[in-house]
């Protein structure tokens, strides 16, 4: 195993890496017949192969597969190149390395023999393992980094070609089968069956490529995901073809494939790319979203910062005394925290007046969120000074590290610090919509992780590069949280991590699904963290759905059908608010305070909640009629 080989599987737990797309889809694209060998291209039209590598790897693809799909002896037979076997492979993996060099790798490209097995076929297991041993020994030895087994329909000729990679090299190997429109292997076997027999074989990542597009492989991946622990790759296609004048078409776009990226990296997907009808376009938006979501490690990590810090740092301030937020927090209060989104324009009344009705109502803080991903906002630092400054209340900066460099992060928080802005949720950043711009691009320096570790060399009065600055922040730092995480484990250690370089407390994503959440809570607390629980008041069952299906957010069913019975408009959203009251309750004694959002900027949907556990802290009503005492009560009020 080379130096690169390893650094993949390294990687690989710290990140999502990014697969190109297709070769044959643009090669046809450039005149090739669709009926010839294109591997075959290696040797006679190397510069076309390549050319197809660099757009890739311009258009931020990592990972490069070679050109040998179809490069095993059994397939090369018929085109009468048999004996060109160890040369088309050995060009092809040449070809891939001329392009991406040491800064990505190169993957070998090994496609099913194009036989059926026996009993089926003609070919016995012993010659199907030959076969791949031929072609995986002249990837090997030309270099490759890792071995890329692609479209495979046949579990028995999945389980020889991972016994021949194992024979003849240990370079790590990607498994990859292919499904039909109901996820399941085309002989009919589904998720349940085959996701266990795959990764008894033990191959270094598990995943599906080809046939179907995002969606149809999303449910499959994650159906596969509760069922091995190996990290998955995900390749769809663009989209099923359309046969237009006697061509296949595939009519997925680049934003229609990027926007189910979040939702298969939450589902356990560490290798991100496209297989047929995909393009470099496709790929482009592939690592754009990829980037968004979860960013590749910090250029500046958080590791490297500790060891620089200057000997003359200050003692970080009692986490109390940084703020009377962090006070209450601190004396065991259970605190309010309602949320404020910026506006478009530059006319910051409405929030304002917003924030004055809520702190006439008993909340505690303002949570000031950060709208960057949306176009052009008032900035969230911005209007939680005005806040502060003109509605009397105190306010959580939300502050996402995307679009800003390491050097305009320091230069914004030590801003907010000297404005008076003391309580910051630090974030990543959502992923980028470039509806209205789209030659836009997202900026990552840092992740949340290397936020946070920002955060905490300012608060003992260092700068990023170890600088002693003279004087500290007292920032009391919230980090973001999603209980309903798919890998539960991943969520903990990072929370762990950003505990240890500092955060003070938790506030989470809206919570709908109690029942799940305990486990959550539970851990929570053995970490001895204070948690703020996001609640969010339903309006419709189009928000509820939008919760499950947008925001990956889990809403049981209980509460879909609620919605579901629930009349529209007005009826709807006092069900959401039932709803909210009876998360609160239940939230009450296991988090140390709830952030409840505002929907569709009502205020008053806020107030109607917060009224219902008021009333239940004083024991003086239910919470059902306390807040139906609070609805009478805010008609007519603030609904800005």
């Amino acid at each position: 195993m080379n130096n690169l080989s390893r650094r993949f599987l390294e990687e690989l737990q710290q990140r999502v890496l990014v697969c190109d797309g297709a070769m044959g889809t643009v090669l046809y694209a450039k005149g090739i017949p669709i009926n010839r060998c294109f591997e075959e291209l290696n040797l006679i039209m190397p510069s076309v192969v390549k050319e197809v590598h660099e757009s890739y790897h311009k258009a931020g693809a990592e990972i490069i597969e070679t050109n040998t799909f179809s490069a095993n002896p059994v397939r090369l037979e018929s085109f009468g190149l048999r004996e060109k076997c160890r040369d088309i492979n050995a060009a092809g993996v040449r070809l891939a390395r001329q392009v991406v060099g040491d800064k990505g790798w190169v993957a070998g490209a090994v496609g099913p023999l194009g036989v059926r097995l026996a009993p089926l076929g003609p070919c016995s297991p012993n010659q199907a393992r030959a076969a791949f041993q031929e072609q995986m020994l002249a990837l090997a030895e030309a270099g490759a980094d890792l071995l890329m087994l692609e479209t495979f329909q046949d579990l028995e000729e999945v389980a020889q070609a991972i016994a021949a990679a194992r024979a003849v090299c240990d370079l790590p190997i990607v498994a990859q089968i292919t499904i039909d429109d109901e996820g399941h292997l085309p002989a009919g076997t589904p998720p349940e069956d085959f996701t266990p027999r795959l990764t008894a074989l033990k191959p270094d990542v598990l995943g599906c490529n080809c046939s179907v597009g995002p969606s149809v492989m999303l449910e499959t991946i994650q159906r596969m995901a509760s069922l091995t622990a190996l990290p998955l790759s995900a390749q769809p296609n663009a989209g099923l073809p359309v046969n237009v004048s006697g061509r296949n078409i595939y009519l997925c776009s680049p934003d229609y494939m990027a926007g189910f990226i979040a939702r298969f990296i939450q589902s356990g997907v560490k290798l991100a790319g496209g297989c047929c009808g995909t393009t470099a376009d496709h790929v482009r938006a592939i690592a754009e979203a990829v980037r968004s979501v979860q960013p590749p490690r910090p250029k500046i990590g958080w590791t490297s910062v500790a060891s620089k810090e200057s000997d003359r740092s200050l003692p970080p301030l009692p986490v109390s005394d940084r703020s009377p937020l962090a006070a209450k927090l601190a004396a065991k209060k259970f605190v309010v925290l309602a949320e404020v989104i910026p506006s478009t324009g530059c006319d910051p009344s409405q929030e304002i007046e917003g924030a004055q009705y809520l702190a006439g109502n008993n909340v505690d803080a303002i949570l000031v969120r950060d709208g960057s991903r949306s176009g052009a906002r008032l900035s969230a630092l911005v209007l939680a000074h005005l806040i502060q400054q003109r509605a009397g209340i105190e306010t959580v900066l939300q502050y996402s590290c995307r679009d800003r460099n390491v050097i305009g992060i320091q230069s914004d928080l030590l801003g907010a610090h000297g404005l008076g802005l003391h309580n910051l949720l630090l974030i990543t950043g959502g992923h980028l919509v470039t509806d209205s711009y789209p030659d836009a691009t997202a900026v990552f320096d840092v992740d949340s992780v290397g936020l946070t570790k920002i955060v905490s060399s300012l608060n003992r009065g260092v700068d990023l590069g170890g600088k002693f600055l003279g004087s500290q922040t007292g920032f009391w730092v919230a980090i973001s949280a999603d209980p309903g995480a798919v890998n539960f484990e991943r969520e903990m250690e990072r929370i762990t991590v950003k505990m240890q370089l500092g955060a003070n407390c938790v506030i989470t994503r809206p919570i709908f699904d109690i029942q799940n959440q305990e486990r959550y809570l539970v851990a929570a607390r053995e970490l001895g963290i204070p948690v703020i629980a996001g609640v969010a008041p339903l309006t419709s069952l189009r928000h509820a759905e939008f919760f499950a299906n947008e925001l990956q957010i889990p809403v049981p069913e209980s509460i879909m059908n609620r919605m579901r019975k629930a009349a529209s408009g007005e009826a709807a959203r006092q069900e959401g608010l039932r709803i909210a009251a009876e998360i609160v309750a239940w939230l009450e004694d296991r988090v140390q305070g709830v952030l409840i959002t505002a929907p569709l900027g009502r205020y008053d949907s806020a107030i109607e909640v917060l009224s219902a556990l008021r009333s239940r802290q004083k024991g003086s009503a239910a919470p059902e009629a306390a807040m139906q005492a609070a609805i009478q009560e805010s008609a007519g009020r603030i609904k800005t």
